[in-house]
Parts: structure tokens; C-alpha cells; sequence
């Protein structure tokens, strides 16, 4: 009974954490794609702020492979 409280709990907490970090990338990279002045930013920016929250994330999910092993 045990185990399987721990597996369901460490599954929720997992994807918090994710839903979490995912949250946190988008934040930050709005936060970029408006400026440090808070102009806004070019299409191209925009564009290349969008690419590295993706790559980002991508990074953490192969970290999260990586980690299970």
C-alpha cells in the first residue's frame, strides 16, 4: 500500500514541478520578448525569444530522460 501511495504521489509531484517550470520559461520569456524597457521587441526577436523557450524545454525534458536512468 505504501508503494503505491509513493508511486501516485511522485507521479502528481512530477507534473507540478513540470507544469510548474514550463510556466516559469513562458514567464521569463514574455518577460524578455517585451524588453528591459518595456518596449516591444521586433517580429524577429519575438521569434528568436519563442525559439529558446523551446529549446529550454526541450533541454528539461531530455534532463528528465536522462535522470531516470
Amino acid at each position: 500500500m505504501d508503494r503505491i501511495l509513493n508511486m501516485i504521489i511522485n507521479r502528481v509531484v512530477g507534473q507540478l514541478v513540470r507544469r510548474g517550470v514550463n510556466s516559469g520559461i513562458d514567464h521569463v520569456s514574455r518577460r524578455v520578448a517585451r524588453g528591459s524597457e518595456g518596449e516591444a521587441l521586433s517580429a524577429e526577436q519575438e521569434g528568436q525569444a519563442r525559439q529558446t523557450a523551446q529549446r529550454s524545454k526541450q533541454a528539461l525534458r531530455m534532463a528528465r530522460r536522462v535522470s531516470r536512468f
